[in-house]
């Protein structure tokens, strides 16, 4: 009985959730300010190439080609995933929005740093705590994507 209440529980808090709409409100504190993203908040539900701790560092992508090819590389890549909105494009600056099926939205930007043939990379979701190691995979994902064109 216990824990059918748990799960009644559970489930109208998800029902309240998907109804009051799940993708939050787009930050304002996003893009580029002195060649460095917004740092990570200190929720595990966040990845970036610059961040100094472990918990949120993520390797950025490298890249042999000029900046402008890699953008086009890049933006072919995100293009083909589902559920992407291209929010702003700039030619070193992708800021890029995935929903999830259930209607999370995360925040994903790229910062091509044509200097040291890197692309940054952050990832962060816009509400909850976890994410269940999503955004890391997403981006994973796209590097592994972004190797093979």
């Amino acid at each position: 009985m216990e824990r059918m209440g748990f799960e009644w529980l559970l489930g109208s808090v998800l029902v309240v959730f998907l109804i009051s709409g799940c993708g939050g409100t787009r930050p304002s504190n996003l893009g580029v300010k002195d060649n460095r993203l917004s740092p990570c908040p200190s929720s595990p539900n966040c990845v970036s190439s610059q961040s100094d701790d472990e918990k949120h560092k993520i390797d950025p992508i490298r890249f042999t080609s000029t900046p402008a090819e890699a953008m086009d590389r890049l933006k072919k890549v995100v293009r083909a995933m589902e559920r992407t909105t291209l929010v702003l494009e700039n030619p070193d600056y992708l800021h890029v929005e995935f929903r999830t099926s259930l209607g999370f939205v995360d925040d994903v930007e790229f910062y091509v740093d044509g200097s040291q043939k890197v692309i940054h990379l952050r990832s962060a979701s816009r509400v909850g705590y976890w994410d269940l190691g999503v955004n890391r995979k997403r981006m994973e994902s796209i590097r592994t994507e972004f190797e093979r064109k």
